[in-house]
């Protein structure tokens, strides 16, 4: 029996915790966002190739070829004179902003989720597939010569279909398989077709190749500063190191114009010609040339094609307002 004045106990249910904020993101979420982050990257190394391309700052005629001056830049250029990391930067750019916008459930265009994931899908197997074709260039057009760049675009290429197949998962990978596949023949096509300006000079390709040696004929009118500044640098004995063939050679001559040109100390790298029992000049081998032009001033070894005014302050020679050249000692 229990007191009146005994209230029934009532126990008062347990609220449930509130959803923690922090739970962890979804992971399509966080698939996007690595797609959206690699996309970027991706955008930054090709722009950076396009500038090189576009303000032709790779001016070097490699002798043995090498980083990007063969694989990357210089061999494979769109017929209309697009380059091709211009067309790669696009991709990126476009693959990054889809990724972002899918992201933060924020689709484009008014798409749906489905299409916006199988446009992500189509744009990253094209990537894929450019990548595919151009290791295979890399690796029968360019055996034994190392293209970083082309690795690391391959790598984020790769890394971007991947995640973006995860993300689609493989049964719904399967439903646009053909679609797939479509769009890689028609990329590597394209680029087989596009893509066919002639290889540049490597050993591997010296029997291939069979050029009588013809002096280079420069007829460009010199100006007094070009005049100057040839005949300082033959009296400190600085040397240019050129090869016939070389376009940035003929440019670099054509700078000084034909006057200042024959002033110059240089050294022709092949005299006899190129052909496949070619072999360098003793004096080149000597100096150990690894490509051309390379200058050689004051013991200073300088690759490529140089302005004017970067001879002149890599040798000294100031030009003063009345016209008279001066030197300043170099330490």
């Amino acid at each position: 029996m229990t007191s009146p004045d005994t209230k029934p106990d009532t126990q008062v249910p347990a609220s449930s915790p509130p959803p923690s904020s922090s739970s962890p993101a979804s992971p399509g979420l966080s698939s996007y966002s690595w797609s959206a982050a690699l996309g970027g990257l991706g955008f930054v190394e090709t722009a950076y190739l396009t500038y090189l391309k576009l303000t032709n700052s790779t001016a070097f005629c490699p002798l043995g070829g090498g980083i990007v001056g063969d694989a990357a830049s210089t061999s494979y250029n769109v017929r209309p004179g697009v380059p091709l990391p211009l067309l790669g930067m696009a991709s990126y750019g476009f693959v990054a902003a889809l990724a972002l916008q899918l992201s933060k459930n924020s689709l484009p265009f008014g798409f749906g989720a489905s299409d916006s994931r199988t446009l992500l899908l189509g744009a990253t197997t094209s990537l894929a597939a450019t990548s595919g074709y151009l290791l295979y260039i890399l690796t029968t057009q360019f055996p034994g010569q190392s293209c970083p760049y082309c690795l690391f675009s391959a790598f984020i290429s790769f890394s971007l279909f991947l995640i973006t197949v995860k993300e689609l998962g493989w049964q719904e990978t399967q439903k646009v398989l053909g679609l797939q596949l479509c769009i890689a023949s028609l990329v590597i096509a394209s680029l087989r077709f596009s893509y066919g300006a002639p290889l540049p000079f490597t050993p591997s390709r010296q029997p291939e190749i069979n050029l009588e040696y013809i002096p280079t004929e420069i007829t460009t009118p010199s100006a007094p500063f070009t005049i100057s500044l040839a005949k300082h640098l033959r009296s400190i004995g600085a040397r240019m190191y050129g090869a016939f063939w070389c376009s940035h050679c003929i440019e670099q001559k054509e700078m000084f114009g034909e006057e200042a040109a024959k002033l110059l100390n240089y050294v022709e790298c092949f005299p006899d010609g190129l052909n496949k029992n070619t072999k360098m000049a003793l004096e080149c081998v000597a100096a150990d040339i690894k490509g051309f032009p390379t200058w050689v001033i004051n013991g200073e070894v300088l690759n490529g094609e140089l302005t004017l005014s970067e001879l002149a302050q890599k040798s000294g020679f100031e030009l003063s307002d009345n016209g008279s050249s001066s030197v300043t000692l170099m330490d």
